[in-house]
């Protein structure tokens, strides 16, 4: 059983920037992809990004270029570093282990002025 805890989420002017994280507990975290969604108000969970074991990493359009995933094995914690936010990018954020049905609790970031 894997527990997942999300942080870093708050409120952030347009442009900004934040770092989530994602602490997981078992060690099959070392083993598995990891991926972070969204879910915008109103709106059904979104895929935002996807890390390997490996380090192979994907993202959505919406946010290439300014959000980067990443994660560290040893310390079982998988990151997004969100740069150049906008308002749209306002959402719970959780992390979730691809092949688990494991959810956190989620962390809110609100982009506004």
């Amino acid at each position: 059983q894997v527990q997942l805890v999300e942080s870093g989420g708050g409120l952030v002017q347009p442009g900004g920037s934040l770092r989530l994280s994602c602490a997981a507990s078992g060690t099959i975290f070392k083993i598995t992809t990891m991926g972070w969604y969204r879910q915008r108000p109103g709106k059904e969970r979104e895929l935002v990004a996807t890390i390997t074991a490996g380090g192979v990493t994907t993202y959505v359009d919406a946010v290439k270029g300014r959000f980067t995933i990443s994660r560290d094995n040893a310390k079982t914690t998988m990151y997004l570093q969100m740069n150049s936010l906008k308002p749209e990018d306002t959402a719970v954020y959780y992390c979730h282990p691809l092949a688990l049905p494991a959810w956190g609790q989620g962390t809110q970031v609100t982009v506004s002025s």
